[in-house]
């Protein structure tokens, strides 16, 4: 879409008490496709003086952590507190990892690396640094963050939850059921306690792929093909996490997540149209609020 027409949709969703949008990243994903998740986060941060972005995820271990650390802190000087910087460490496609000079079996040590570099040179402080993937002497980022970017690790696995519990500020989770996200949450917090972590305010979040409609068929034939679309894989792999029907249905559905320690939601929503999407989202918001 044209600038015209990102700037009407990103206006429309503030206007209906939207909390967030979410953006994605890839670099070049299977056939090259892909959009930047800081420079989308800036361009909705730069048109709403009120909504908040979070990265759903940035594939954080193909860059190097001290040019994120300055984009992050350029964000926060244009919308202090409206940033949570989700990451994760991809791997659907593993030559969009090797396009960008990163060995996939390095990708989850460079993660680790990359989110105590980014984390405390957001402290604005010089920072001495020896890893096995990055080495720094005295490098710093002026000016820091004025409030703090929460930084939500993503990811299914354990060693995803082990990452979020001894070095990020939360979960965000993808295909997973209540009991698995409450489960999930609770190793995330054991990882941090073994690890000798003072326990943060945590900010946990759910990524999750939905159709919408007045009917569950019709619901149903809006979020399966965008999903076999995008992931190459039949949806009946997925459907058992992507809720799709009403507005009440798909309330009902994200309700157990919230009970279980989800603060923040992500609606892939899929409608008739973007406006019908945005509309049904901020119905879906009101719902679970009230329930």
């Amino acid at each position: 879409m044209d600038a015209a027409r990102r700037r009407e949709l990103i206006e429309r969703a503030d206007t209906a008490g939207l909390d967030h949008l979410g953006v994605g990243d890839h670099v070049a994903f299977f056939n090259g496709s892909g959009a930047d998740g800081l420079l989308a986060a800036a361009g909705v941060l730069a048109i709403s003086d009120r909504l908040s972005v979070n990265t759903a995820v940035y594939l954080l271990p193909l860059r190097h952590p001290v040019v994120v650390a300055r984009q992050l802190a350029d964000l926060a000087l244009v919308a202090p507190g409206r940033f949570v910087f989700g990451v994760g460490i991809g791997g659907e496609d593993r030559n969009e990892v090797q396009s960008c000079g990163v060995d996939p079996a390095t990708r989850g040590r460079r993660m680790d690396e990359a989110i105590q570099i980014v984390h405390q040179l957001l402290t604005g402080r010089p920072l001495d640094f020896d890893g096995a993937h990055f080495t720094l002497r005295q490098a710093q980022i002026t000016p820091p963050p004025s409030q703090a970017i929460p930084i939500v690790v993503g990811g299914r696995s354990d060693a995803a939850l082990q990452r979020a519990g001894r070095l990020g500020d939360g979960w965000f989770g993808i295909w997973v059921s209540p009991s698995r996200y409450a489960a999930s949450l609770e190793t995330m917090r054991q990882a941090a306690a073994d690890s000798g972590r003072a326990e943060p305010s945590w900010l946990n979040a759910l990524n999750v792929w939905i159709g919408v409609d007045d009917a569950a068929d019709a619901a149903r034939a809006h979020v399966a093909p965008a999903m076999e679309a995008f992931y190459g894989l039949p949806f009946e792999r997925f459907e058992r996490w992507s809720p799709a029907g009403t507005t009440q249905a798909i309330a009902e559905f994200l309700a157990p997540y919230a009970e279980a320690g989800c603060h923040v939601f992500n609606l892939i929503i899929n409608g008739r149209s973007p406006e019908h999407e945005i509309d049904a989202a901020a119905e879906i918001r009101q719902l679970i609020g009230a329930a």
